[in-house]
């Protein structure tokens, strides 16, 4: 019964919101960018930490009246900095985390907008790579680690951000085309053209960009920087298709498939070759 709701109840509010397009549309759009953009998972509670985020050393740190939480784990001379995804938080590395640890390296991660501990209710890539450019100037890590919108917004950092070079980069379960995001969403509450149009508009003038080149495959095209492509033949969430483009366009970057992990990507023997790639 849980699933038949979990699958009628999107369309129902996708119907709701193409009629109140007829004669609000403002309102429309607004109901549906607020849908697209706000979280409705992923929060934490300070005084409810996971135990591994209260091992790390905490800092609250600010960004155009944003407030972040980024997490410390100290090691050796070399850091990586972890970016999490969409409706997740830092809790998400635990598993790679004792990996990293094993191997010796320090390890920073933050938590996206409105994510984790982080203030907002919004979460968009360009102001996540805002946060994510405070603590690289602060700490300028080697290596950088994304899953999911993480990924995206890792691929964003290193187009826009060029100041700061990465040895490495990896990501794990990233989409490369932000309309593919776009799409899906619209698709899954059935949502009429002129919604998508609004969204289309919406996007080329807050962040000044065409939704054609804001894609992992076009901030990829002409970097040099090592890089590890991870996606699963299985994964529901960011098609494998994803991981093609990045691949087909970035030149100096490897891929690895997985069969049966999912979106998550969770895995010991992974977790191994994504190590390997680092001390390479």
């Amino acid at each position: 019964m849980k699933k038949i709701i979990a699958k009628i109840l999107p369309k129902a509010v996708g119907s709701y919101i193409n009629f109140l397009s007829l004669w609000a549309p403002q309102k429309a759009f607004d109901l549906a960018y607020k849908l697209f953009s706000n979280p409705r998972k992923g929060q934490l509670q300070a005084n409810e930490l996971p135990q591994i985020l209260q091992s790390a050393q905490r800092e609250t740190l600010q960004k155009n009246g944003h407030s972040f939480e980024t997490y410390h784990w100290a090691g050796n001379a070399t850091t990586v900095l972890l970016v999490h995804g969409w409706e997740s938080n830092t809790a998400r590395w635990e598993k790679l985390l004792a990996h990293l640890q094993k191997s010796g390296y320090s390890i920073l991660a933050l938590d996206a907008p409105a994510h984790g501990l982080s203030s907002g209710r919004e979460f968009n890539i360009p102001l996540y790579a805002s946060f994510v450019d405070v603590l690289v100037q602060k700490y300028q890590p080697q290596y950088i680690i994304g899953h999911s919108l993480g990924g995206a917004t890792s691929t964003f950092y290193q187009y826009y951000y060029p100041q700061h070079r990465f040895d490495k980069m990896v990501l794990l379960g990233a989409p490369s085309d932000f309309s593919i995001i776009l799409d899906n969403f619209i698709q899954m509450l059935g949502l009429n053209a002129s919604i998508k149009k609004q969204m289309i508009e919406y996007t080329r003038q807050r962040f000044s960009l065409e939704l054609e080149f804001f894609s992992g495959k076009h901030f990829l095209k002409n970097v040099e920087l090592p890089g590890l492509v991870v996606h699963d033949t299985d994964d529901s969430v960011v098609l494998y298709t994803e991981a093609q483009k990045l691949i087909n366009s970035w030149k100096n970057a490897q891929l690895i498939t997985t069969q049966g992990l999912g979106h998550s990507l969770h895995d010991e023997a992974l977790y191994q070759k994504i190590l390997l790639f680092l001390e390479a």
